[in-house]
Order: structure tokens, then sequence, then C-alpha cells
């Protein structure tokens, strides 16, 4: 295991021009966040209107600090009207296991 995370956000809409938006303005605020290395936004080929945000995070250490702080809300609203409800959890955090 590398000590490294990604975080997997799944989103649904039809509004492409909406999300790509939100995905900006939200990549825009995360930019400084300490422990972020970086992050994606994911069309589907097979499917769409279905989205994921993949992050990259130096460690669940980095990633959990973040979470439980106070901008980590106001940080992230842009997406979460996209959020797939669809599914019991929109989201999942893993560690990396291996990467060449």
């Amino acid at each position: 295991m590398t000590g490294s995370l990604r975080v997997l956000l799944y989103h649904r809409t039809d509004d492409v021009a909406a999300i790509e938006q939100g995905y900006h303005v939200v990549s825009r605020r995360l930019a400084e966040v300490p422990g972020m290395v970086g992050n994606e936004l994911l069309g589907s080929v097979h499917r769409p209107g279905e989205f994921v945000v993949v992050s990259s995070w130096r460690s669940l250490a980095d990633f959990t600090e973040w979470e439980r702080g106070p901008d980590h809300r106001r940080q992230t609203s842009p997406l979460r009207p996209f959020r797939d409800t669809t599914m019991s959890r929109p989201f999942g955090v893993y560690h990396v296991m291996g990467t060449y």
C-alpha cells in the first residue's frame, strides 16, 4: 500500500454544462487544500448522464482532516445537487494498493 488515497463521488444529471461548471468551481476552491494531489471529472461512455469525480489525496489523514473541517461543505456545494441519489452511498474511499 502506498499510503495515498482516492475518493470517488458518483453523480447523475442530463445537464452536462452545469456539472462541468460546478466541477470547475469546486476544483478551484480545492486547489490549495493541503494533502490534495488533484482530481478528475469522468463521464460515462456507456451511460450518458453518469459522472464520477475522482480526487487523489496524499493520505487518509489529509482527507479526513479536510472532510471534518469547517470548509468542506462550502467548498463542495456546487456539486452536491448532482449526487447520484439512486445509490445507497454515492461515494467511495479507497487506499491505493499499487500503482505503476
